[in-house]
């Protein structure tokens, strides 16, 4: 067990390497200078070049590469281009939004998918069935930013139940908090909770034939013991992957939902930092989603050990 979690800990490394690389040359090769934007219209040839020598832009790609890959080292993502702060500032000043989302998310997917996927397989080709495949279809076809603009006509514009917009810190009421974060959660979750819910499905279905369920059936197991106990605990490996593949998914829906309900987390700083050119700042959160990524989906390949024990070997 030791070992597998330590060779998994390994590959991260060169992972993160090829990251790293490929965010600093896709950025410094991609059309647009940050130094024209710092000038500004009025600014002449003269300024653009004064400020690419006071950033660095003027040295060549490699050496700007080492004195990033040490800053790195140092815990050192760098200082905003435009506002001049540092970017770990930046970043823990709006990461509180998107983990709150991020975590309401995947809870309200699984809690709602899970069931729903069991209760599909369970009454296989019933109305139940059809009706779970045919939500599945839909949430995963509508786009999140049209949910959202539903979501706020319908239950903010027209009911006035939920705010529209905005978000409130827990520190200041826990209902404030959760008021502004109903809209986003439904809005990303639509999609993973489709998701879940068909593979939750296909993976219960394909355990339900299996020999051992029917002669745990045929001795009389009750339904919900079978259900929970031996058909979804040996589906569970599938149903985890997918769910660490939603997190991919879930990183790009951030910046959508979070630009759609004004959530001042990291997927705006994400859209602003883009449209500014600022360089440190779309490299630290690159490499911040980067990272958690890998981490995920290092804590789900040590999840399948524990699911499944044979793999390990």
């Amino acid at each position: 067990m030791y070992g597998f979690i330590a060779k998994r800990l390994l590959a991260t490394i060169p992972v993160m390497g090829v990251v790293a690389v490929v965010v600093f040359l896709l950025l410094r090769l991609s059309p647009g200078d940050p130094a024209a934007v710092l000038a500004g219209d009025a600014g002449s040839p003269e300024d653009v070049h004064r400020i690419r020598v006071a950033l660095g832009l003027d040295r060549p790609i490699h050496t700007q590469f080492v004195i990033w890959i040490g800053q790195l080292a140092r815990g050192d993502l760098g200082t905003s281009i435009i506002s001049n702060i540092p970017v770990t500032r930046m970043i823990s000043q709006r990461l509180e939004p998107t983990a709150a989302l991020a975590v309401t998310t995947i809870l309200f997917a699984v809690l709602v998918s899970v069931p729903m996927g069991v209760l599909a397989a369970w009454h296989h080709g019933t109305w139940v069935d059809r009706a779970v495949m045919a939500f599945s279809v839909i949430g995963f076809s509508v786009p999140v930013f049209v949910l959202g603009y539903l979501w706020i006509y319908g239950l903010a514009m027209s009911l006035k139940w939920l705010p529209v917009q905005g978000y409130v810190s827990i520190s200041q009421g826990v209902w404030p908090f959760a008021q502004r974060l109903i809209l986003p959660t439904l809005t990303l979750s639509v999609i993973y909770v489709a998701l879940i819910a068909r593979i939750t499905r296909a993976s219960v279905l394909e355990v339900m034939g299996e020999d051992y369920i029917r002669t745990a059936h045929a001795k009389g197991v009750a339904d919900r013991r079978l259900l929970i106990r031996h058909a979804l605990a040996n589906a569970a490996v599938p149903i985890v992957t997918v769910i660490g593949l939603g997190v991919a998914l879930l990183i790009g829906g951030v910046v959508v939902t979070e630009s759609v309900f004004n959530l001042p987390g990291l997927g705006r700083l994400t859209v602003d930092a883009v449209l500014a050119r600022d360089y440190p700042i779309i490299q630290g959160l690159i490499l911040i989603f980067s990272s958690v990524y890998v981490l995920l989906n290092l804590v789900i390949d040590i999840a399948y050990t524990l699911l499944d024990p044979r793999i390990r070997y």
